[in-house]
C-alpha cells in the first residue's frame, strides 16, 4: 500500500514539475514576438464554436479524409452485396460490381446526388483509381499464380481446342458486331480496326478466378468436368491476355511499324521473364518453402520482382497489369511456397483493395445514358452475341474433342462467365479512349449479366441432363445404415467418429460412415485445396485404422456450410446425421453454468442476443445458429453431440419425458450389439409404467442382452449416478424440457447426445 501511494505521488510530481516547465517556455516565447521587426496578425476572433466546426468541416473534406471514408463505405456496401449473393448462391464478385453499380452514378448519383457529390468528388478520383490499379496488380498476380501450368501440360490438347475455340468464335462474332455499331457508338477519334479488337476481345473473355470458385462451390474441383473446365479457362486466360497485349499495342502505337516494334519487346520481355526470372525464383522458392524461413527480405525479392515486371510492361506499352500476371505465371512452382505467398497477399487485394477497382467501374457505369429504344436494342445484341459466342464456341468444341452433351453444355456455362477480368478489359479500352462512356455501360451490363446466369444455367443443365448413376449402387446403400459425420475440426472429427462407430462398428457389412469436412470457400484456392483437405482428414483417418472403421471422405468448399450439410444430409439416403457442438457454444453464459462449463469469458454475442429478445435464454440460445439451421432444415435423423471429453460410450443412460422418445430405443439396441454398452432407461416422468409396449420392448432387448439394459424409476438422478456415466442420449423436446426447467442434474451430465428423429 506504501509503494503504490509512494508511485502515485511520483507520478503527480513529474507531472506537475513539467507542466510548470511548459509554461515557463510558452511564457517566455510569447516575449519573442514582441521583439520581431514584423507585427503579429491575428485573425478575427470569432466563438470557439465556429472555430471547432470550421476546423472539422476542413478536415473532412481533406483528401485523406475522403479517402478513407470512401475506403469504408466501399468496403461496407461490397461485403453486404457480397452476402446477399451468397445466400442466393451466386458468386460474391456479382454482389460487389453491383455495389459499384450502385454507388456511382447510375443510383447514388442519381437519388442521392448531395451524398454522392460529398463522398466520390470528382477530384477524389484519381487517387480512388490508382489505389483500385494497386489492387488489380495484386490481383492480377495471384491470378498468375493459380494458374497450373503443369495441368495445361497434361490436358493440353483438350484444353486448347476447347479455350481457342471459346475465344476465336466471340471474337469473329464481336468482330462483326463491331462492323454495325460503329458509325453510332465508336469515339469521333478511334479508327475502326482499335475499336473492332476491343469489342472482339471484350466478347472472348473468361474469368478464371470466378470459374475456378464455381467450380469449387458445386463441389466440381475432383471431376473430370472441373478439371477440364478449369484448364480450359486457364489455356483461355493466357491466351486472351496474350491477345489483350496484342491489341494494346496496336492500339497505342497507332502504326503497324510502331506496333510490330511493341510486340518484339513483348516477346523479348516474355523470353527473359521465363528464361532468366523463372529459374533464379525457383532456387529462392525451394530454398524458402516453408512460413519460418520465408523472412522478410526474401519476400521483398519476390514484390520487387512483381512491381519491376509491372513496370517494364507498362513501359513497353501492354500494360501493368500484363506484367503482374506475368510475374505471377514465373514465381516458384513450389505448391507450399504458393500458397503461403498467396495467403500473404489475397486478403488485402481483394477485401480491402479489389472493391474500390468495382466502385471506380460503377462511377463510370452511367445507366442512365441507355435512354433510347435503339440504345437497350443494341445492348441486348451485344449480350446474345457474348453468350452465342461464347457458349456455342466452348460447347461445340468440347462436344468435337469427345465430351457428352452434358459436360459440353457444362464446359459452354461455365466458360461464358467473364466477372472481374472482364471488368478490367472493358477499363483498359476506356482508359484508352477505346470504349466511349455508353458502349462501356453496355459492355458492364453484358458482364455482370452472362456471370450472373452461369450458376442457374448450370443448374438448369444438370437438371435437364441429369448424370447417369448406377441404379444399383442406391439399392445398396438403401438397405444400409449409413451415417453422416460433419465435422469442423480433426479433433472434433476424432470424437464424432468415435461416437458414429459405436453404433455401426460391428455391422459395418450393411452399415457405411461417411466424413464430412466443408471449408469456407473464401479461405480456399487452387493451391491450397489439397493442404486443407490432408490437413483436415489427416488424423481423422489415421484415427479410422486405429479402430479399424473404414470411412468415407468428403470433402468441398462451401460458401454456405450449414445450407451444404443440410443438402448433402437430405439427398445422400443417410440415416443419421452426427454434427458437433463444443463448450465454446456454451462459454460465458448461465446455461453454461447449469451445465457445468465454467469460464470466466463472456460471450458477447450471446448475451446481446438474451438482453434484446433475440433468443431466449433457456431454450433458443441452446445452440448457436449454425446448427439451429441444421436442426430447422434436416430431413433425417439428427444427433447434436456436447462433447465434455467423458470417454468411450460404455455407460450410456436415457431419460424419458415423454412417450414420444420411444424412438430413442432404437440407439439403445445399436449401442448394446455394436458397442457392447450398457444403457440405463431413467422414466423421470414416469411415462413408462403407464405404457406396456415400452416396458416390452426394454424387456425383450434385455433377453437378447442380459445385464446391459436397465430400467430406473426414480425421478432424481444423483451425483454419484452421473459420475459413473459417459453419455447422456436425449431427445430434442426433452433436452429443451430439461434446460426449460432448469433442471439441478444437468451441470453434473457427461457427454451428451441430443437426437431429432
Amino acid at each position: 500500500m506504501i509503494k503504490r501511494y509512494k508511485n502515485l505521488a511520483f507520478y503527480l510530481a513529474v507531472v506537475a514539475g513539467f507542466s510548470y516547465l511548459i509554461y515557463l517556455v510558452l511564457r517566455q516565447g510569447k516575449l519573442l514576438e514582441d521583439l520581431r521587426p514584423g507585427k503579429l496578425t491575428l485573425p478575427a476572433a470569432s466563438s470557439l464554436w465556429t472555430q471547432v466546426t470550421d476546423a472539422f468541416a476542413h478536415t473532412v473534406a481533406g483528401p485523406m479524409s475522403i479517402l478513407l471514408m470512401q475506403i469504408v463505405t466501399i468496403i461496407v456496401v461490397a461485403r453486404v452485396f457480397g452476402w446477399i449473393c451468397i445466400k442466393i448462391k451466386q458468386p460474391t464478385v456479382i454482389g460487389e460490381i453491383v455495389a459499384g453499380v450502385v454507388l456511382g452514378p447510375s443510383f447514388l448519383g442519381t437519388y442521392l446526388k448531395g451524398a454522392s457529390a460529398f463522398l466520390f468528388p470528382a477530384a477524389s478520383l484519381g487517387h480512388l483509381q490508382f489505389l483500385s490499379q494497386v489492387g488489380l496488380i495484386l490481383f492480377m498476380f495471384i491470378v498468375g499464380m493459380e494458374l497450373d501450368v503443369k495441368v495445361l501440360k497434361n490436358r493440353a490438347t483438350d484444353a486448347v481446342v476447347i479455350s481457342h475455340a471459346s475465344i476465336l468464335f466471340p471474337f469473329t462474332m464481336g468482330m462483326t458486331l463491331a462492323y454495325f455499331i460503329y458509325t453510332h457508338f465508336a469515339p469521333a477519334n478511334i479508327n475502326f480496326l482499335s475499336f473492332s479488337l476491343f469489342i472482339g476481345i471484350s466478347m472472348s473473355i473468361t474469368a478464371f478466378p470466378v470459374l475456378a470458385r464455381i467450380v469449387q462451390e458445386r463441389g466440381l474441383s475432383k471431376t473430370r468436368l472441373g478439371a477440364i473446365a478449369i484448364t480450359c479457362a486457364a489455356a483461355d486466360d493466357i491466351t486472351a491476355w496474350c491477345l489483350l497485349a496484342a491489341v494494346i499495342a496496336v492500339v497505342k502505337a497507332g502504326s503497324a511499324t510502331s506496333a510490330l516494334f511493341t510486340l518484339a519487346l513483348a516477346i523479348a520481355y516474355v523470353t527473359v521473364m521465363l528464361k532468366v526470372i523463372r529459374p533464379f525464383l525457383k532456387k529462392l522458392g525451394d530454398k524458402y518453402s516453408n512460413k519460418e524461413s520465408l523472412s522478410r527480405p526474401v519476400v521483398a525479392i519476390f514484390f520487387i520482382t512483381l512491381l519491376l515486371s509491372a513496370t517494364a510492361t507498362e513501359m513497353i506499352g501492354i500494360h501493368a497489369l500484363f506484367g503482374a500476371f506475368m510475374a505471377g505465371v514465373v514465381m516458384p512452382e513450389n505448391m507450399r511456397f504458393r500458397n503461403i505467398f498467396i495467403e500473404k497477399v489475397e486478403d488485402v487485394a481483394l477485401v480491402l483493395l479489389l472493391p474500390l477497382f468495382f466502385v471506380f467501374t460503377g462511377l463510370r457505369t452511367q445507366i442512365g445514358l441507355l435512354n433510347d429504344a435503339y440504345a437497350w436494342k443494341t445492348c441486348l445484341l451485344i449480350l446474345a452475341v457474348a453468350v452465342g459466342g461464347k457458349f456455342l464456341g466452348s460447347a461445340l468444341a468440347a462436344k468435337f474433342v469427345g465430351q457428352n452433351w452434358r459436360d459440353s453444355l457444362s464446359i459452354g456455362a461455365l466458360m461464358n462467365t467473364r466477372g472481374l477480368m472482364e471488368l478490367i478489359v472493358l477499363n483498359i479500352g476506356y482508359d484508352l479512349g477505346v470504349l466511349n462512356p455508353q458502349i462501356f455501360t453496355m459492355l458492364v451490363i453484358m458482364a455482370l449479366l452472362t456471370t450472373f446466369m452461369t450458376g442457374p444455367a448450370l443448374t438448369l443443365i444438370q437438371r435437364l441432363l441429369p448424370e447417369k448413376k448406377a441404379m444399383a449402387d442406391f439399392a445398396s446403400q438403401a438397405v444400409k445404415y449409413n451415417v453422416l459425420v460433419s465435422f469442423s475440426t480433426p479433433d472434433k472429427g476424432i470424437s464424432l467418429l468415435k461416437l458414429a462407430g459405436a453404433f455401426v462398428k460391428r455391422s459395418m457389412a450393411n452399415a457405411t460412415v461417411t466424413m464430412m469436412h466443408l471449408s469456407p470457400s473464401n479461405d480456399l484456392n487452387q493451391y491450397n485445396l489439397e493442404e486443407y483437405e490432408r490437413d483436415s482428414f489427416g488424423p481423422v483417418e489415421e484415427e479410422s485404422q486405429r479402430l479399424s472403421l473404414p470411412v468415407i471422405s468428403l470433402f468441398k468448399p462451401s460458401a454456405n456450410i450449414e445450407e451444404d450439410v443440410v443438402e448433402t444430409a437430405n439427398s445422400g439416403h443417410f440415416d443419421l446425421l452426427l454434427v458437433g457442438l463444443g463448450r465454446s457454444v456454451f462459454d460465458g453464459t448461465l446455461l453454461g453454468k447449469i451445465l457445468g462449463f465454467t469460464t470466466k469469458i463472456i460471450n458477447p454475442e450471446r448475451l446481446y442476443g438474451t438482453l434484446t429478445g433475440r433468443e431466449r435464454l433457456f431454450e433458443q440460445s441452446i445452440f448457436d445458429e449454425r446448427a439451429l439451421s441444421i436442426i430447422r432444415s434436416t430431413h433425417v435423423p439428427l444427433g447434436v453431440y456436447v462433447d465434455k471429453d467423458s470417454g468411450e460410450p460404455d455407460n450410456v443412460f436415457i431419460p424419458v419425458f415423454s412417450i414420444s422418445d420411444s424412438f430413442l430405443l432404437i440407439y439403445a439396441q445399436k449401442l448394446i450389439h455394436n458397442n457392447g454398452s450398457r444403457v440405463v432407461i431413467l422414466d423421470v416422468s414416469g411415462v413408462i409404467r403407464q405404457n406396456p409396449e415400452m416396458k416390452e420392448t426394454i424387456r425383450s432387448i434385455e433377453q437378447v442382452a442380459p445385464n446391459h439394459i436397465a430400467l430406473y424409476n426414480e425421478s432424481r438422478i444423483e451425483r454419484d449416478f452421473l459420475d459413473q456415466q459417459n453419455l447422456m442420449m436425449i431427445s430434442l423436446d426433452s433436452w429443451k424440457r430439461a434446460v426449460a426447467s432448469r433442471s439441478i442434474w444437468l451441470s453434473g451430465i457427461p457427454s451428451a447426445l441430443i437426437i431429432k428423429p
